[in-house]
């Protein structure tokens, strides 16, 4: 089969592999129908140091069940699935309090012998615990929006979780990519009364109206903190939702917070040690979040989806054949591109 293999930064490949199958009697194998290029891929696209064999790229993906191992009981061939960034069991105690991502058996797609998911095709590791039925057809139009629950959507909701949004609060979005945007899509879902999204980028910006964002700061730093302070009165916000994960970022966020604030991050933290802890501390803002549990979300969000509600899928602005998805990166790294969708 075909899939994508990293070798270093800027180099990515379309290579051919042995096909997926099944290792574990828990495991299945899914045909992948669609697979995407995640924010968090384009760090290793900058970084990655020379790594033998190069490493399998992609961890979110909807795709048609092709097989199952003798000791999987709730998906049989022909069901189509939506794939989680993490695989869990869905049994041990963390599971059980619905940090999946945390699982005692569980891991990440992509990583060590597990394969990924921008291939035609891909072992999923305790498929019971880990995979999603959906109630559509592959061919269905909610596809794309279905596809952000494997990551980008059910992470703008762990950030707003996280950050406490409620109804009445007043919110902010640190970043204007895809987590970004689903993020303002989840804080307008749990009752926000004032959003107000950081970013730059015009065409993003203009998304982040249409999803429920009321303020626009394109300032960075201390002006980014000035402007945010501005817009809600001057006390700075009740939630912030931190969504790149650079020093700069998390400073900003914990400088727009208010006095007993919540910070929810989500964006991979690229620094050693949080910035502005003094600040934080004497303020009594929390600060929490990491790898979002979005298989513990799907059942939430799931209904808004399928009933219009909410349309996280807007946020893939290309569909790229697999064998373009080199070019997808170079594309969503110079910022041609907001989310990319990989139809195999």
């Amino acid at each position: 089969m075909r899939a994508t293999i990293m070798y270093k930064a800027g180099d990515v490949r379309i290579e051919t592999i042995p096909d997926a199958e099944l290792i574990e009697p828990t495991d299945a194998v899914i045909r992948v129908s669609r697979a995407c290029i995640c924010g968090s891929d384009l760090w290793p696209y900058k970084l990655l140091e020379p790594a033998a064999g190069g490493r399998p790229m992609g961890h979110e993906a909807i795709g048609v069940v092709d097989g199952v191992g003798a000791g999987v009981r709730r998906f049989k061939r022909g069901d189509l699935v939506v794939m989680p960034f993490a695989y869990s069991d869905g049994t041990c105690e963390f599971c059980h309090e619905g940090l999946q991502t945390a699982c005692a058996h569980g891991g990440y797609f992509g990583v060590g012998v597990v394969g990924g998911a921008q291939a035609e095709a891909v072992r999923v590791p305790l498929a019971d615990g880990t995979l999603y039925k959906l109630p559509v057809r592959e061919d269905d139009a909610l596809i794309p929006s279905l596809l952000t629950l494997s990551d980008v959507m059910g992470t703008g909701h762990h950030a707003a979780l996280t950050a406490r949004v409620g109804r009445g609060k007043k919110v902010a979005v640190i970043g204007d990519g895809a987590v970004g945007l689903c993020g303002i899509i989840a804080a307008k879902r749990l009752g926000a009364e004032q959003i107000i999204i950081l970013g730059h980028h015009p065409d993003r910006i203009a998304l982040a109206l249409e999803f429920g964002a009321t303020g626009v700061v394109t300032e960075r730093g201390e002006a980014a903190v000035d402007q945010v302070r501005k817009l809600c009165g001057g006390t700075g916000v009740h939630s912030v939702l931190e969504c790149v994960g650079t020093e700069e970022s998390m400073r900003t966020a914990i400088l727009i917070a208010r006095p007993g604030a919540a910070v929810g991050r989500v964006g991979v933290p690229h620094y050693q040690g949080t910035p502005a802890s003094q600040q934080a501390f004497y303020a009594n803002i929390s600060v929490g979040g990491g790898p979002a549990p979005v298989r513990a979300y799907i059942e939430t969000l799931l209904p808004d989806i399928l009933e219009g509600r909410i349309q996280p899928g807007r946020v893939f602005d290309r569909t790229i054949p697999l064998d373009e998805v080199p070019d997808g990166y170079r594309a969503m790294n110079e910022r041609e591109a907001l989310k990319i969708m990989v139809a195999p």
